[in-house]
């Protein structure tokens, strides 16, 4: 299985959190499924650490090396992608994991109800 970890997910998962329930801990963990994390997450943390919404201690970069995920750069027609996307949404965040979820031909795992409208393969893990 290819998983396109959604930003929360990710926290959820490095810190450890109980809103990740244990079967999808267990799906991220599991060596024989393909685990992305987007630089749009990692840009999405950075932001929210400076302002203060948001504890992360330590490089994101070098925790994510070490997790093992797969890395995800934004390129020029996921933007491109993300904008032409039939859907209301406006987080460009959200709209960035979306098309490089399509791209990739991965299940976006996440809890945001919104992007349950989202026009890509959602892993519903609320």
């Amino acid at each position: 299985m290819e998983l396109l970890l959604d930003t929360h997910i990710f926290l959820w998962w490095q810190q450890p959190n109980p809103r990740l329930r244990p079967e999808h801990r267990d799906m991220i963990e599991d060596p024989s499924n393909r685990i992305y994390i987007s630089a749009v997450s990692v840009w999405e943390i950075a932001v929210k650490r400076r302002l203060g919404k948001l504890a992360f201690e330590g490089s994101l970069v070098a925790t994510i090396k070490a997790s093992g995920l797969f890395e995800v750069p934004i390129y020029l027609a996921d933007a491109e992608a993300a904008g032409d996307l039939d859907w209301a949404h406006k987080d460009p965040f959200d709209r960035l994991l979306v098309a490089q979820a399509g791209r990739l031909g991965a299940a976006l795992m996440t809890v945001d109800a919104e992007m349950r409208k989202a026009p890509a393969p959602i892993l519903w893990a609320g």
